[in-house]
């Protein structure tokens, strides 16, 4: 029986990277991946393939759309070739799935393909595709099986035009009227796919608001521009039933008056959420808890009730992020290797990549109201930005939240060109505790967009922002 140090379930962003880890500190380490091909869901039918998508569909719109104000003729008509854009993403994932599998060479990593699930606490035993069995032993295990994504309990998945988001990645048509249920991060970027290719898209969402967990003025900016875009939103809407009638599926919904509303489209994509993902791993065999929530039980430190084995990730509490399950995979390689890391959730960002895309950290207004912080804000409008314009990207905005007495920043809420890779200048501020004055004070670069932060610190500060 070969005999590890560590041995970590599931080769997703968490798993892949606290292999890599543990390797670099010394770990005799083996990774346990169920599918022929590394990555987990991010990879394969996540972050990875849908901003393929999301970048193939945004070319064709801007060609159709913006190339001719641009001074760009194209003579004939501009034709979407969906299979070959398929064909691309799938490209795309296979080359970032062997360059994982090409670093766990790298760092001495012993892969296992197969099902891995708790002979013992300290076994796993693999099931191989080819119906063998393998079974390791290792000191310390780590579980990273991430999350597969939730339905509802009276609607039925049936993979081909009541889909969830692993279907959307490879469909053969554009759909006419793709039906989105939920409103959320998935069903707004692959709703923005196949608008953008011509499919009439309705969104019916539970809550009041699009994309509800983060900052309201983000929802309510966002909700504007996929307007604009052509987008049919749905808000306060409670769906009820799904059904499917050869190729037209009907949604039924009660309004926020409680009125019955039908919707029928072709296609209905079901994104309300992920659910943790323990099925086959056999916890019980090894004792570890799993809470109400199906989700793996653990400590501050991600350990779980059997002192050996951690948890990360998906799988566990928090935000369902493929980078926040990278810094706890690196947060327990290290606590496995006597050092003191830690992870600060607040500074976890949050990013749509829509577009305009969306991006956050830290606390929202309504999380400072209930509270009870005293705050100031400072917003600054992208359309007043010199660079915008030049790109005719002029929607959204950057927000500001500062401590009313202190001057520290609290959250920074951005929607807008690159605003995905613009969150990082205010998770870094505020990883140093920076005031709003403190970014008001740094320069940057003209013309960019990340000069709206500096405008929206310079209005948090004593509303003296120079270009509005």
């Amino acid at each position: 029986m070969n005999q590890y140090d560590v041995a970590v379930i599931g080769s997703g962003p968490g798993g892949y990277v606290a292999a890599i880890r543990c390797a670099q500190l010394g770990m005799k380490t083996a990774i346990i991946e169920k599918y022929s091909n590394m990555g987990g869901t991010c990879l394969n039918v996540g972050c990875i393939p849908s901003k393929a998508l999301l970048d193939s569909s945004h070319h064709y719109e801007e060609a159709v759309k913006h190339f001719a104000d641009h001074g760009i003729e194209i003579p004939g008509e501009v034709k979407v070739n969906l299979e070959k854009m398929i064909a691309r993403k799938t490209q795309v994932v296979d080359q970032t799935s062997s360059g994982i599998k090409f670093l766990m060479d790298k760092n001495k990593v012993d892969t296992y393909e197969g099902i891995g699930s708790f002979a013992t606490a300290n076994q796993i035993q693999i099931a191989k595709n080819d119906g063998t069995t393998q079974t390791i032993e290792a000191k310390k295990i780590i579980i990273a099986t991430g999350s597969k994504p939730s339905s509802l309990p009276f609607i039925t998945i049936d993979k081909e035009r009541i889909i969830t988001s692993t279907e959307a990645l490879k469909l053969q048509e554009v759909p006419k009227h793709l039906l989105v249920i939920g409103g959320g991060v998935i069903g707004l970027e692959l709703g923005q796919v196949y608008r953008r290719l011509g499919a009439e898209v309705s969104v019916i969402e539970y809550m009041d608001s699009i994309i509800p967990t983060m900052d309201g003025g983000l929802g309510k900016e966002l909700t504007k521009v996929l307007k604009k875009q052509g987008f049919k939103f749905y808000t306060s809407h409670k769906v009820k039933e799904v059904t499917r009638n050869g190729n037209t599926i009907s949604v039924k919904a009660d309004d926020k008056k409680g009125q019955e509303v039908v919707f029928e489209g072709d296609y209905c994509l079901v994104s309300v959420g992920r659910r943790p993902y323990t099925d086959g791993l056999n916890l019980e065999a090894a004792g570890v808890i799993v809470n109400n929530r199906g989700q793996v039980e653990v400590n501050d430190h991600l350990q779980t009730n059997v002192n050996h084995i951690y948890a990360i990730g998906d799988v566990v509490k928090g935000a369902m992020l493929a980078h926040k399950a990278e810094e706890e995979g690196v947060m327990v390689a290290e606590i496995l290797a006597g050092q003191k890391p830690h992870i600060d959730y607040n500074l976890i960002p949050g990013v749509v990549y829509t577009w305009p895309e969306v991006a956050a950290v830290g606390k929202t207004e309504e999380q400072l109201k209930e509270a009870g912080i005293k705050y100031k804000t400072g917003q600054f409008p992208m359309r007043a930005l010199g660079r915008a314009r030049a790109s005719m990207d002029i929607d959204g905005f950057v927000k500001i939240l500062a401590d009313a007495e202190t001057d520290e920043v609290l959250g920074v809420h951005m929607i807008g060109a690159r605003v995905a890779d613009l969150i990082a200048e205010a998770v870094t501020a505020m990883e140093f505790r920076a005031s709003a004055e403190d970014i008001a004070r740094m320069s940057h670069a003209h013309p960019t967009y990340a000069e709206a932060i500096k405008e929206a610190a310079l209005a948090a500060t004593e509303n003296r922002p120079i270009h509005i």
